[in-house]
C-alpha cells in the first residue's frame, strides 16, 4: 500500500470567484473532482465572509467532494475569515497552523499529517506575501524544522505547496530548491505557468517535495473550465514514496 501514488492538487481559488466575476464554489469542486485528486491544498478561501455570501467555502467544497476540510484563517475580522485549506478523504493526524512573518497582509501556513496506507505524509500549504524580502523570511520560516519535520521524532516525507508569489528566478524559489525538489522539474515535461489563468505567463504556484518522495508526473490543468473558474490554474502532482 505504501507504493500507492498520491495525487496532490494545489489551487489558488480566488474566493471561488471566476474570471467572469461569478461566485461558484461548486465549479471549483468540479475542477478538483475532474482531477481525481486525493489531497487538495487551497489558497484564498473565504469562510463566513459577507462578500461571498457568508458561506464556509472550505467545508462546502469538501462536502461536495465527500471529503474532510482543515482550514486555517491567515486573516480574521470578527467572524469573517480568509486563508488556506487542506482537503482529503484520507485519515489525518496532527494538524499545525500559524502565522508567518508578514508585512501588510498577514500570511500563514497549514500543515496536516496524512496517513497513506501504512505511511505518514506531511503536507504543508501556504500563500506567501507580495514583497521579495517578506517572502524570503516566510520561506526561511517554513524550511525550519518547526514546519517541515512534522511532530514525529523522525522527519516525515513532506510536500510543501501553495501560491508562493515567486517565479523560478526569485531568491525565494532558489531558497526552497536548495533542500527540496520542484515537482514540475522532476518529469520530462517542460514546466508550465499557472498565472493568470487566461494567459498563463508566471510560474508562481509550486509543489516542492523532500528527497524521500518521488514525483511521477506534474501537470498544470489548463482547459475551458480552469481558465474561467479562478485567476490561477491548478497544479496537479502524482507522488509516491521513495
Amino acid at each position: 500500500m505504501s507504493e500507492k501514488t498520491i495525487k496532490l492538487l494545489t489551487y489558488n481559488v480566488h474566493s471561488c470567484i471566476g474570471n467572469e466575476r461569478k461566485l461558484d464554489p461548486a465549479r471549483i469542486a468540479s475542477v478538483i473532482a475532474e482531477a481525481e485528486a486525493d489531497i487538495i491544498a487551497l489558497q484564498e478561501v473565504d469562510v463566513l465572509r459577507r462578500r461571498t455570501g457568508g458561506i464556509d467555502q472550505a467545508h462546502t467544497i469538501a462536502s461536495l467532494l465527500e471529503m474532510q476540510a482543515h482550514f486555517h484563517p491567515a486573516l480574521s475580522i470578527a467572524e469573517e475569515q480568509y486563508g488556506d485549506a487542506i482537503i482529503t478523504a484520507l485519515p489525518t493526524g496532527a494538524v499545525k497552523a500559524g502565522p508567518l512573518p508578514s508585512i501588510g497582509e498577514q500570511r500563514g501556513a497549514l500543515s496536516v499529517e496524512i496517513l497513506v496506507g501504512d505511511r505518514k505524509l506531511l503536507v504543508v500549504n501556504t500563500h506567501l506575501g507580495l514583497r521579495g524580502g517578506e517572502r524570503r523570511r516566510q520561506m526561511s520560516t517554513l524550511l525550519s524544522s518547526g514546519w517541515l519535520r512534522g511532530t514525529a521524532d523522525d522527519p516525515l516525507p513532506t510536500i510543501l505547496c501553495g501560491d508562493f508569489n515567486a517565479i523560478p528566478a526569485s531568491a525565494t524559489y532558489r531558497l526552497a530548491t536548495r533542500t527540496l525538489k520542484d515537482a514540475q522539474r522532476a518529469g520530462k515535461a517542460r514546466p508550465r505557468a499557472t498565472f493568470p489563468s487566461r494567459y498563463p505567463l508566471m510560474r508562481i504556484d509550486h509543489v516542492f517535495v523532500t528527497d524521500d518522495l518521488i514525483v511521477k508526473h506534474a501537470t498544470v490543468l489548463e482547459n475551458r473550465l480552469t481558465r474561467v473558474a479562478s485567476d490561477h490554474l491548478p497544479l496537479l502532482a502524482e507522488i509516491t514514496f521513495a
